[in-house]
């Protein structure tokens, strides 16, 4: 139950459309729906602004296709699965054809939020086209839940021109994503470029003594530059929901 579907409730009880007692059992319906395999959370989006999305890396596909069809049955929320591998993917879009599946994202949106976008900008910087699944991971999900998303791609530090040419996009925007693997740096520069808080996302791209990211992620929480934050390795998505909820805040969604 998203927040303003409460206050449209509650609307109609001041305007006698409809009973107290009609809208005592609509707000007593269940928020844990016991799946069995699965207890979806209903009112997260009425906690906390953001609904619940489906991690799919470990389940099969009839889990998440049943997650998916009860959360487009019982909310109005956007519907999401995270970490869908292509195979998965295609058999999901066979049961939900309107679901867009992002590839390269690894990704399906089965409902995104309505045309009204939230207020705010992020921009989503990734340094190399090899970190392009985790950047397209959190500008797909920032896009799902209605945000305005620029995505400035292959700008790592190799060639610098590249993004000092984005600079007055990194000023404009509320807040900028900085996805990079190897030695992370993109961080540090665009922390110290950018007037927007800045969330940082390691990745696992580069050759051995990156350590699977690692020395990325090192590297971020070690910056120099002040106003960054950083994620976990490959976290596209948790950077986007950070971003989002920075966003609520600010205009007070």
């Amino acid at each position: 139950m998203r927040p303003e579907e409460v206050k449209a409730l509650l609307t109609a009880v001041q305007e006698r459309t409809t009973s107290v007692d009609a809208a005592l059992r609509k707000l007593q319906e269940v928020p844990v729906d016991d799946l069995g395999f699965a207890r979806l959370d209903g009112h997260r989006e009425l906690r906390q602004g953001l609904p619940e999305v489906i991690y799919a890396e470990g389940k099969t596909v009839e889990q998440i296709g049943t997650i998916a069809g009860r959360m487009l049955e019982t909310t109005t929320a956007p519907v999401l699965a995270t970490r869908v591998s292509p195979d998965k993917a295609g058999a999901l879009r066979s049961r939900f054809p309107e679901a867009d599946c992002h590839a390269t994202a690894r990704m399906v949106v089965f409902r995104a939020r309505e045309p009204s976008a939230m207020t705010g900008d992020i921009t989503v910087v990734s340094a190399g086209t090899s970190d392009l699944p985790v950047a397209d991971e959190a500008v797909v999900t920032a896009e799902t839940f209605g945000a305005q998303v620029h995505h400035v791609a292959d700008s790592g530090v190799a060639g610098l021109h590249r993004l000092l040419g984005e600079q007055q996009r990194l000023h404009d925007s509320d807040v900028v994503i900085a996805v990079a693997g190897m030695e992370g740096a993109l961080a540090s520069l665009v922390g110290g470029i950018s007037s927007a808080p800045v969330v940082a996302v390691p990745t696992s791209v580069g050759y051995g003594a990156s350590f699977e990211g690692l020395a990325a992620l090192l590297a971020m929480l070690n910056t120099c530059a002040a106003g960054v934050v950083v994620t976990n390795i490959d976290n596209g998505f948790g950077a986007a929901m950070f971003a989002l909820r920075l966003l609520r805040k600010i205009h007070k969604a």
